[in-house]
């Protein structure tokens, strides 16, 4: 298991690793929290979908690119969101981003990840929520980043991974926002840069 992130901290994504990373995968898993008591033996379970987004950013704050449900590959390729899933229903990830990090193009500094709830229940009606991100070579899990933050809000921005020198260094976020999509939440992102 990889380093279990805390709001604010930041690590080198390389040294997580152990190693210069490559492709990097952004993995969000999810389950609706479990209704309890009698009258929950009469009514339906209701699913949660959850969304995860990242947005691309230049030195100068300037939105470059998106890569979300409705846009699933940046324009260049680098990006790539693997699919949408609707209920969060099964094991492991339920959504993933892809990052070719050798690829991302040089004008990009900043890329925020964040999660939105576009049934747009609060994350109070969210169970067992993470982020993580993995070294696609190997699979391994480089940090983890827990969702589990109760509440009415319906967005949370998760992490930043940002070029510093000549690595790649990612810091913890952990803001919560209100939003059912990427573009309700972009103002804020804006801010967290």
């Amino acid at each position: 298991m990889g380093i279990s992130l805390q709001k604010g901290q930041r690590i080198s994504l390389e040294k997580a690793a152990g190693k210069k990373l490559s492709k990097m995968i952004m993995g969000l898993g999810w389950d609706a929290v479990k209704r309890t008591g009698f009258m929950s033996m009469f009514t339906k379970q209701k699913s949660v979908d959850l969304d995860a987004s990242c947005v691309l950013f230049d030195a100068n704050g300037k939105d470059r690119d998106q890569v979300w449900y409705r846009q699933l590959h940046s324009r260049d390729g680098s990006v790539v969101h693997t699919g949408d899933n609707v209920t969060g229903a099964g094991e492991g990830d339920d959504e993933q981003i892809i990052v070719d990090l050798a690829n991302v193009p040089a004008d990009v500094a900043t890329m925020l990840f964040l999660v939105t709830s576009y049934s747009g229940q609060g994350f109070s009606s969210v169970a067992n929520a993470y982020v993580r991100m993995i070294d696609d070579q190997t699979k391994t899990e480089v940090a983890r980043y827990d969702l589990s933050c109760q509440g009415d809000h319906t967005a949370q921005v998760m992490c930043k991974i940002y070029r510093h020198e000549s690595e790649w260094k990612v810091q913890a976020i952990g803001e919560s926002a209100s939003g059912r999509n990427l573009q309700e939440v972009l103002p804020v992102l804006r801010k967290l840069l």
